[in-house]
């Protein structure tokens, strides 16, 4: 009799990159609706699986664990967070838990600067202001922006993307940087672009640009509420492409509607998918439906490096990213 081929379910549509390499080896059972599953849906749609392609939207907790049956070797999250995986869960049931860290570096911190530009020069309301139709003819006060060159970017959460924001804004144009991750000091990072580690409160009310690149953890939810926000100054920007939770979302409608601050960009969202109503009607926010990473190289580079996790792994060989 030939023999089974491990069975890989993936619980949205990927690159063909990605579902081609696994066909090679595996039988592949990828969700043909065009949404996330629900609970019930997917306990149902991952029993029988040796390996679980999952997304950062589907929460891998004990009970899809143990849906998926005792054969389950690995659940490959596509994406660097893996905040949706119960990983106690998974290290009791011996499951290897795997993500995406490093592919998305360039995209994301591309789309940093894209929402930092976008904001600082009021991009969205001028197009809006345009296909209104209410440009009459050059005003020498007409959509004032503020400009990037000279002014401090603080940077909360130095990894990778983090520090690749740093060298962008200091290289290219010409900030100064300062930044605060844990503590710690990059002396690489400072000798390159005389960068500088600092504290989260000198962060706060010295940047004139605020970065977030934190993971979701305990000690990061609302990391920025109401009393970081009250600290920064008044003509200070945020941007948030690393977690919505991160920020407190009442607290920052409140902030920009009180121009507490000068205004924010944020890729996610704190009830993702939903924006907090507050937000909605505010000119002074730009928000992206979170696409920092969607780019045809990273996205194609992140299904690979999944599917070649779950090949190892499902071959008794060490996973290549493993989560830790």
């Amino acid at each position: 009799m030939p023999e089974t081929k491990s069975l890989v379910v993936v619980t949205r549509k990927i690159p063909e990159a990605g579902i081609g390499l696994l066909e090679t080896k595996f039988s592949v059972k990828v969700n043909p609706r065009n949404r996330a599953l629900f609970a019930p849906e997917l306990k149902n749609f991952v029993k029988g699986a040796d390996a679980i392609l999952s997304m950062l939207t589907d929460k891998i907790d004990k009970n899809i664990l143990s849906a998926a049956g005792k054969q389950l070797k690995i659940v490959a999250n596509y994406a660097v967070g893996f905040d949706n995986i119960d990983l106690t869960a998974a290290r009791k049931m011996r499951v290897t838990v795997t993500n995406t860290p490093g592919v998305p570096t360039e995209a994301v911190a591309e789309h940093t600067f894209a929402l930092l530009a976008a904001i600082s020069r009021r991009l969205v309301e001028s197009d809006r202001f345009m296909r209104q139709g209410k440009y009459q003819g050059w005003e020498p006060e007409l959509l004032l922006g503020v400009e990037l060159q000279g002014k401090t970017l603080g940077i909360l959460g130095l990894g990778r993307i983090g520090s690749r924001v740093a060298e962008i804004g200091a290289k290219g144009f010409g900030m100064k940087v300062i930044y605060y991750d844990r503590g710690r000091k990059n002396h690489q990072l400072d000798t390159a672009i005389s960068s500088e580690a600092v504290t989260v409160r000198k962060l706060l009310t010295a940047s004139d640009f605020i970065s977030l690149h934190v993971p979701l953890t305990r000690e990061t939810a609302h990391l920025i509420g109401r009393s970081e926000l009250s600290s920064m100054k008044k003509t200070a920007i945020l941007i948030n492409t690393s977690r919505g939770p991160v920020v407190d979302e009442k607290a920052l409608a409140w902030a920009l509607e009180s121009k507490v601050i000068w205004g924010a960009a944020i890729d996610v969202f704190e009830f993702e998918p939903k924006l907090s109503p507050e937000l909605k009607n505010l000119d002074n926010v730009i928000v992206t439906p979170h696409t920092a990473s969607a780019t045809i190289e990273t996205r194609d580079a992140m299904a690979l490096l999944a599917a070649k996790n779950i090949i190892a792994v499902l071959e008794k060989k060490p996973p290549l990213t493993p989560v830790k």
